[in-house]
């Protein structure tokens, strides 16, 4: 999603670089990725870059290898994936100087679909080409960092049911999605933020500092990644029906007119629940406490981004965004 990006700080575009490291997650999505190094190579050829490549082989791969590379004066690091390996890398690149590029490879792309990044490899490529490199907010939980959305709830249960699917995909995703969503038992929070505390019995509560889970479900359609704020959607329970009509805003953008919603924003959340359980990070599953302590970090990563002013616009936004899927698939299906 491309929102407030007119309000992004800029950074003079750097000298020419010499060494950019791409970390390649090879069993993210369902695309074979074995030309993708010849053609980052090809694509940086003209700015004098040295491309290394480094593949993930396990959990926190990614965050060793950009914390290597910032150490080693790498210029920029790429991380072909999905939003877990997005999250790792910018884990690793988070209050450096070194900037970090999206190839988006994965199931939901969160943070790419945010910033407007092309879901095909030459428009990815064609961001960094372009060199716009912007300082962007990251949020953290109890001190483990996110970069996109963190939830409790349902979309936690999803998220902790799709990662030990052996499947992966949007298919797996969406049947895992309805197999939870007739079972699910809310549950109650006290939420704390500028000066109020509320609790409420909710479906969900999600964080966010990017405006979408990925796959162009909208949970904070208006969030900016350059506000220093983090954007709070809390879907309240609700019956089967009223639930769902929940899941058709997230795909219009229109969530937050929703009678089951309530939004705000802070820089510093405090979520209490009754039991320690599961969350999510960037869609990916972990379990925590009963006291979630969550801060938004502003400007403490730099990443390659396209060069937009468009706004948000409940409707027309979402469908130009699933035009330019359209067009990426296509790009992709046609190799060009």
């Amino acid at each position: 999603m491309m929102a407030n990006l007119m309000n992004f700080p800029k950074f003079a575009p750097p000298m020419a670089q010499h060494r950019s490291l791409l970390i390649i997650n090879p069993i993210a999505g369902t695309s074979s990725k074995q030309q993708l190094p010849e053609a980052v190579a090809q694509a940086l050829e003209s700015f004098g870059t040295e491309v290394v490549v480094k593949h993930t082989g396990g959990s926190g791969d990614a965050t060793r290898f950009a914390r290597e590379a910032v150490s080693q004066g790498f210029d920029a690091v790429l991380a072909a994936g999905g939003d877990g390996t997005v999250n790792e890398t910018a884990k690793g690149l988070s209050g450096s100087n070194v900037p970090l590029g999206i190839i988006p490879c994965g199931s939901g792309n969160g943070l790419a679909r945010h910033l407007g990044i092309p879901l095909d490899i030459r428009g990815a490529l064609d961001v960094l080409k372009q060199r716009n490199i912007v300082g962007c907010d990251h949020g953290s939980v109890n001190g483990h960092p996110f970069f996109c959305t963190f939830g409790i709830g349902f979309d936690a249960t999803v998220s902790d049911v799709f990662a030990r699917s052996k499947q992966r995909g949007k298919l797996t995703y969406v049947r895992s999605t309805v197999e939870q969503y007739f079972s699910y038992q809310p549950e109650t929070y006290a939420i704390s933020a500028n000066g109020v505390t509320i609790t409420e019995k909710a479906f969900l509560v999600a964080v966010c500092n990017a405006s979408q889970y990925g796959n162009n479900a909208y949970i904070a359609p208006r969030a900016s990644i350059t506000d220093g704020l983090l954007d709070v959607t809390v879907v309240h329970a609700g019956n089967l029906l009223t639930t769902a009509l929940v899941g058709l805003d997230l795909l219009t953008g229109m969530i937050e007119e929703n009678m089951l919603t309530h939004t705000f924003r802070s820089d510093q959340i405090l979520i209490e629940r009754s039991s320690p359980g599961a969350v999510h990070l960037d869609g990916e599953p972990l379990s925590m406490g009963t006291e979630l302590h969550v801060q938004c970090h502003a400007g403490a990563l730099r990443v390659f981004t396209p060069k937009s002013d468009a706004p948000f616009v409940p409707i027309i936004t979402p469908a130009r965004d699933m035009m330019r899927d359209l067009r990426s698939q296509l790009r992709t299906l046609l190799n060009i």
